[in-house]
């Protein structure tokens, strides 16, 4: 289309959607819905996320070829209900290896490829050439890598070069070779997880990529909860300046659409093959300048994939209510709060089971959060359970002193009965370990590991602090008691996690060093840590390994998190000390 000025511009739409793994027809409707809007906006182009009609990661579902020959006919519905002006750019599944075929041929796929609708048909197929095989990706698992010549697209006049995701992240890759062959305007579909600080990191490497290229970028990414996966959406427009001119909101659906200026390159200069866009052009009355979304800092970024990791699990798994364990604590006072941020505080349910160790203010304490936050809680004492089990197993303990096992008995009565209520009432049982406990085993396996989805798992004990006074900056909803008090898992009279573990002031930087930087023994001590100390944390977390890997997935927020991010084997005799050695 032409604009007001000379150059001539592209009205791209921006369609970051909340899509579901395996939800074809679900994904399908959702996106027709986005171009409906597109269209009534007189857009060129709608843009939407990476894998958008299979959702991402669909993982080992891509090994069935049914699903692959599924998603081939979703994309054919895709096309044929948004016949119209507007072209579609979208991320699916293209082709698959068949049983039997030679997997080095590289000729039968699948690709991670992102196609170009139009008319009712697709014009082309772009095919990811940068796979991924790191951190949460594995990528080269699955597909094949797009050759490095492929289409380019032009669009009234602008040729427009497709790429998917990594594609962009490059440097002198897929996208500085698609200008190189003359395309004017760069469309990346993305599938990009939140960690925290990610949206400048992408801000910084687009701002490269243009300075690299000379083009405007147009960044698509997918927004929702998938499994332990927050893709946080902030979608964005780079122009050639280097100028952030369009930015989506984070962890929300939008469309939006956007005038991009592009300069056209001189005759001649395209090379390759070139497919063209049959749209009608027109003079469309100009676009109001698009709204950049407000910034979130780091607190409200984390809260943010936290609430939508939560809603997405909870109710594209097919559950409406939750039910937590308050015991009182910050850890079950954050949950709480998070959870009914999510889902609306009638569908959290809390229950108080206090023991014979319970103190009273923990009670209180856990009683005051739940008429906070609105939310449904009761009180089921676990005392006489706790009587009747040691009343069981005297007789198998004679002789033995009281020690951590009938500490550990409470909290799996805690956790039967939680699962009790989960099955009579459906609700989905969250559990309330963070990172720092997670890290060195400070839980009981089948107790408070038990249940479906552990909130702040990747949430280390100081930053749970933080996100508590975070969330209280417009009223206190964790009571200043629970912040104050001293961490305890109340299991014996006066027990406090100092005890057992050094300061989480000490502890928390051990971890984020060895488990998140991957950092050496030798290089936390050499920061003026004790070696014992720092030692006998690096072999705690080491050995808890077996319990991570039966306790629930939770929302990840770093860039190592427990789970898919860190895979340590279980069975590992080699235990790193001060000097190297073992």
């Amino acid at each position: 289309m032409t604009g007001s000025s000379d150059r001539p511009r592209v009205r791209v739409a921006l369609a970051q959607l909340d899509l579901c793994v395996g939800d074809l027809s679900g994904n399908v409707e959702k996106m027709v819905d986005a171009w409906s809007q597109a269209e009534a906006a007189g857009a060129d182009l709608v843009v939407l996320p990476e894998l958008a009609v299979t959702g991402y990661p669909p993982e080992d579902l891509l090994l069935r070829p049914g699903f692959v020959d599924d998603s081939h006919a979703a994309i054919a519905d895709l096309a044929a209900r948004t016949v119209g002006r507007c072209a579609v750019v979208v991320g699916w599944v293209e082709g698959h290896r068949h049983m039997g075929a030679d997997p080095h041929d590289g000729l039968d796929g699948p690709w991670n490829s992102a196609a170009v609708l139009h008319g009712g048909r697709m014009l082309l197929s772009y095919r990811k050439q940068a796979l991924p095989n790191y951190g949460p990706f594995d990528e080269k698992r699955y597909f094949d890598a797009g050759p490095p010549s492929q289409p380019l697209l032009r669009v009234n006049g602008v040729t427009v070069a497709l790429s998917v995701c990594e594609d962009v992240w490059v440097d002198d890759g897929p996208v500085a070779a698609s200008v190189r062959a003359g395309a004017s305007l760069v469309v990346n579909v993305n599938a990009s997880p939140f960690h925290t600080g990610k949206q400048v990191v992408r801000q910084d490497m687009l701002r490269r990529r243009v300075a690299e290229v000379g083009v405007p970028v147009v960044y698509v990414n997918l927004v929702g909860g998938q499994d332990e996966l927050v893709f946080d959406g902030g979608s964005m427009v780079v122009d050639s300046d280097g100028d952030l001119v369009a930015e989506l909101p984070r962890f929300a659906e939008s469309v939006q659409v956007v005038d991009v200026p592009v300069a056209a390159p001189p005759p001649g200069m395209v090379e390759g093959t070139v497919v063209e866009v049959p749209t009608v052009a027109g003079d469309l009355p100009a676009l109001d300048a698009p709204v950049l979304a407000e910034p979130l800092d780091r607190l409200a970024e984390v809260w943010g994939a936290l609430v939508l990791g939560v809603r997405d699990y909870v109710g594209k798994n097919g559950f409406r209510d939750v039910v937590i364990g308050l015991s009182g604590g910050v850890d079950s006072s954050i949950v709480a709060a998070v959870a009914a941020d999510a889902l609306g505080p009638e569908h959290v349910h809390g229950v108080l089971m206090p023991s014979r160790y319970s103190t009273g203010h923990s009670v209180s304490d856990a009683q005051d959060l739940a008429e906070r936050l609105g939310i449904e809680h009761r009180t089921i004492a676990i005392g006489e359970a706790h009587d009747a089990f040691e009343s069981m197993l005297a007789e198998s303990f004679e002789g033995r002193e009281p020690d951590l096992t009938e500490e550990n008995l409470q909290s799996r009565l805690r956790g039967v009965t939680l699962m009790a209520l989960s099955n009579k009432f459906g609700w989905l049982v969250l559990t309330t370990g963070n990172k720092s406990e997670t890290a060195v085993g400070y839980s009981t396996l089948y107790g408070d590991t038990a249940g479906a989805f552990a909130v702040i798992k990747d949430v280390p004990k100081l930053l749970v602090y933080e996100l508590c006074r975070w969330r209280n900056r417009s009223g206190e909803v964790v009571p200043e008691s629970v912040l104050t008090k001293a961490p305890s898992a109340e299991l014996r009279p006066d027990q406090r996690d100092d005890q057992s573990l050094p300061p989480y002031e000490v502890l928390d930087p051990i971890i984020a060093g060895y488990v998140d930087g991957d950092r050496s023994v030798d290089e936390l001590v050499a920061e003026g840590v004790d070696p014992a100390v720092v030692e006998r944390i690096v072999r705690l977390i080491d050995v808890a390994e077996f319990k991570r890997r039966q306790s629930p997935l939770g929302v990840r927020i770093s860039e190592k998190a427990f789970g898919r991010d860190r895979r340590v084997p279980i069975t590992n005799r080699y235990r790193p000390h001060v000097g190297g050695k073992q």
